[in-house]
């Protein structure tokens, strides 16, 4: 199991899980959900409910990585495999993002 705290705008919003049998699951922490000036972290994973469970990485952070060429030349770069999204995510959205969210894994 792999897992990562998301963070928008530098706040910790929620923790994003890889389970063993590659399913995932995002939830929001309960300081941020209960927290009715913090907006939700996408359109597609509102603040209507605490956990989020898909089958596939959540689009919303699939869309974080790199495309075509830059991803094959991350993946050489950093020794990941190129269809380990996950590790992907885990190992270039910490700092250099479009948008407000990072992603830091938790060790």
């Amino acid at each position: 199991m792999r897992k990562a705290e998301v963070h928008r705008n530098g706040v910790l919003a929620g923790i994003l899980t890889e389970a063993d049998d590659r399913t995932f699951e995002f939830q929001y922490i309960s300081e941020y959900f209960n927290d009715n000036t913090r907006p939700a972290i996408s359109l597609t994973l509102p603040k209507d409910r605490l956990v989020f469970v898909s089958e596939y990485l959540f689009p919303f952070f699939y869309n974080m990585l790199s495309e075509g060429a830059n991803r094959i030349v991350q993946s050489r770069q950093l020794k990941i495999d190129n269809n380990d999204f996950f590790g992907l995510l885990l190992a270039t959205a910490r700092y250099d993002t479009i948008g407000a969210i990072t992603i830091k894994p938790i060790n």
